[in-house]
Order: C-alpha cells, then sequence, then structure tokens
C-alpha cells in the first residue's frame, strides 16, 4: 500500500473563486494542510504554486475540485510517497 503524503503543483486559475476560497475548496477535499503561493498575475487568471499535504492525498478528488473552479493543472511539481510494507513481504 502506498500514500500520497505531499503534492507541489502548478495551476492555472482564473480571478474568481479568489484564493482564499480555492484554498479552503482543496482543502475540504480530506484533512489535508494547504499553501498556495501567486506566482503571477494577469488580467484574467493568475498562476499558482499550491502545496498539498496530508495523510492520504486523493489526488482524483484534488484535480476535480481545481477543474471544477475553472482552473487547470499545468503540472505535478513535486511528490512525496510513502510505502507500507505488506504482511506478504
Amino acid at each position: 500500500m502506498t500514500y500520497v503524503k505531499r503534492l507541489i503543483l502548478d495551476v492555472l486559475k482564473p480571478h474568481t473563486p479568489n484564493v482564499l476560497e480555492f484554498t479552503r475548496q482543496l482543502a475540504e477535499q480530506g484533512n489535508l494542510n494547504v499553501k498556495l503561493s501567486v506566482l503571477e498575475m494577469d488580467d484574467k487568471t493568475e498562476t499558482l504554486q499550491i502545496v498539498i499535504e496530508g495523510e492520504n492525498i486523493d489526488f482524483e478528488r484534488i484535480q476535480q475540485a481545481i477543474t471544477d473552479n475553472g482552473a487547470s493543472l499545468h503540472s505535478i511539481d513535486e511528490v512525496e510517497i510513502l510505502g507500507e510494507l505488506t504482511e506478504a513481504e
């Protein structure tokens, strides 16, 4: 069994929802600590770096929350996964 413990994502989103609401919605996808930094801003969009930490991050839920807010995931820039030995090993 493996568990995703940390992700760093590069995301492009429109100005709405604001970054506070967007971060809250991501954190609600589990018992997650979410840190968001605005890297660039133009007339219509914001480029974000998002650091997500938790015990078992559900990447599909995070990706869906990003899409549901009109944003797009550009890349996964860093990932940390914890593996556990099974009894058979």
